[in-house]
């Protein structure tokens, strides 16, 4: 079944079962009335004669309430049918090369990071926009962290991960419709934030206050009863009640306030890690983040939920008719911010790690919706030989397949290639294709070739360097502090390097030189990379260092027409077309 089958059967299958919710929805409005009018009709013939006017009423009341609470789970279904809609409408439209709507990734562009900024990695029709499935925030930022990670292990464990969640299609779907429900203004590092900097007030000696004050009103309330004590001595035992919870209502007031607005996350957060502790998973990645949800025999998802009803509970004291005599004669608030503290002391160290669990899970289920997508990408191998990249039909992620020119490339470890090419030719997509598929491999995705096999190793790259006017910093001086960053990494660290058209900020004559000494270091510091330029006296390297090899794109004039053919060549570009494309514009 291809990707496009699945999600039309999906999409259907769903819009099928919101059709029969939206009925069974229907048929529960229409009978909660009816039990309604029923039981008021009842109630009034009924009038005066208490046994079964009192029996009417609360049937009534028992059976409104259950046909109220039938009604909200059967909405969160529907609402579940109609996320599940969105998500396979989206997908359709994916693949149709529409990314509108999609998250674009901007708050995690760094001009200074090592390359993210010239892959295109975020922003407006980015390889973030395209890839990103992700439905929380904290599992945007896990996304673009593993992106922009340059981390180069666990390659084969990667690659596992999002194969085995390739298949999981249904899976990753449920999880993504249950964290797009997760609807709060307080995020989930907010609340880890509260759990390490909450003070307990409730005093160690309630553990003993609370009990004894519940048994001696149970023993008060029973004397009432058998009239052996007066309502006026009952009034007296509420009021001691009353004095003790009092000193603490303020704070509780608080408490219930701030707990009322995370409350849905841990909802929800309890309903994810319930996906992650009930699925069966082989890759080791994926075994190692769910051995991380359970604790002393006990389920995240358990203990989340335990603690979402804690929330609840206290948040019950907003009933008048249940707080006043239940604080009064039970110290039921105490009781409950008790239990609350006594959860946080417990658990606040775990928390943080199961919500970054429940992170790690929403970025890579974005990596295995990728590769479910793209089917005909392949997982890269790792080399077995001195090849540092070796790929057959390597084409850019970014571009329709439709008129996609594909290419060959294989370079060799400390070999630095030297591609020229007239304007437009296609050596910058070319430079940033290689550069994003190294990214890719290193996050154990599939790439878009036919075949592809590497050495891990990590990447940094200068292709789109500015100045700075805030900074009084000239483009040139911006771009020399680039050069110097790269150097100074790769005396501590292999990377692979891509550049694109060097210190262009200074005169030729300069330039040519300093590219040339550039170049001879790098080679020199057995570094590997690619370089692109029009300075075809960078081309004469070759000569004299057998580890640069030149290659190039060609561009042709065929009846005053410019032709691109997008193909990597081996050797040195012989045509420019600057001058033929300003006579064309009539520039010139």
């Amino acid at each position: 079944m291809t990707p496009s089958e699945f999600y039309q059967q999906q999409l259907a299958k769903n819009k099928a079962q919101r059709s029969i919710l939206l009925n069974r929805m229907r048929f529960l409005r229409i009978v909660r009335l009816v039990v309604f009018l029923v039981v008021s009709v009842c109630a009034y013939f009924l009038w005066g004669k208490n046994l079964l006017f009192g029996s009417t009423i609360g049937f009534g009341i028992i059976a409104f309430v259950y046909l109220v609470f039938r009604y909200t789970n059967v909405k969160v279904v529907k609402l579940r049918a109609e996320t599940l809609i969105e998500i396979n409408e989206r997908e359709l439209a994916v693949l149709k090369g529409d990314l509108t709507g999609l998250p674009t990734g901007e708050e995690f562009n760094d001009d200074q990071h090592e390359f993210s900024q010239d892959l295109d990695l975020f922003g407006e029709s980015s390889f973030f926009q395209l890839l990103n499935r992700t439905q929380i925030a904290d599992g945007s930022r896990k996304l673009a962290e593993k992106l922009t990670s340059n981390d180069v292990n666990q390659i084969v464990d990667k690659q596992d991960a999002v194969k085995e969640l390739a298949q999981k299609a249904e899976w990753r779907q449920s999880f993504a419709a249950e964290g797009a429900l997760l609807k709060s203004r307080v995020s989930a590092s907010a609340v880890r934030e509260w759990f390490d900097n909450y003070e307990a007030f409730i005093p160690s000696t309630m553990r003993i206050v609370v009990p004894v004050v519940g048994l001696l009103s149970l023993a008060a309330i029973t004397l009432y009863f058998l009239e052996i004590i007066s309502g006026s001595h009952l009034l007296i035992w509420f009021f001691v009640g009353g004095a003790i919870i009092g000193r603490y209502l303020k704070k509780i007031g608080k408490l219930a306030t701030h707990l009322g607005e995370i409350h849905g996350v841990f909802q929800r957060y309890s309903s994810l890690l319930g996906h992650i502790e009930t699925e069966t998973f082989n890759s080791k990645l994926m075994r190692d983040q769910q051995e991380k949800v359970e604790r002393d025999g006990h389920k995240a998802s358990e203990l989340l939920l335990e603690f979402s009803k804690l929330c609840t509970s206290l948040d019950q004291r907003n009933n008048v008719f249940i707080s006043i005599p239940a604080n009064g004669f039970f110290l039921r608030d105490l009781r409950i911010t008790r239990k609350i503290e006594l959860w946080i002391s417990k658990n606040k160290d775990i928390v943080g790690e199961w919500f970054e669990v429940v992170a790690e899970f929403d970025a890579l289920n974005s990596l295995g919706n990728y590769s479910f997508n793209n089917p005909s990408y392949v997982f890269p191998k790792i080399a077995s030989n001195k090849a540092q990249m070796e790929a057959i039909e390597l084409g850019h992620p970014l571009l329709k397949t439709t008129g996609r020119i594909d290419n060959d490339y294989k370079i060799n470890v400390e070999e630095f290639f030297i591609i020229t090419g007239a304007n437009m030719a296609g050596k910058s997509t070319f430079l940033r294709t290689v550069g994003l598929s190294l990214m890719m491999a290193n996050n154990g995705l599939s790439v878009c070739a036919k075949s592809f096999s590497y050495t891990p190793v990590k990447l940094i790259t200068s292709m789109r360097t500015t100045d700075s006017l805030s900074d009084n910093e000239s483009y040139f001086f911006s771009e020399l502090k680039r050069l110097k960053i790269i150097t100074d990494t790769i005396q501590v660290e292999d990377h692979f390097i891509i550049l694109d058209e060097i210190l262009k900020g200074t005169n030729s004559k300069d330039k040519a030189e300093g590219s040339q000494q550039f170049v001879q270091k790098l080679v020199k510091s057995k570094s590997t990379g690619i370089i692109a330029t029009h300075d075809l006296s960078l081309c004469d390297l070759s000569a004299s260092l057998d580890e640069v090899k030149n290659y190039y794109f060609d561009a042709e004039i065929v009846d005053d027409e410019l032709f691109f053919d997008y193909r990597l060549k081996n050797g040195i570009c012989q045509n420019m077309n600057a001058s033929f494309l300003l006579r064309k514009m009539e520039i010139v």
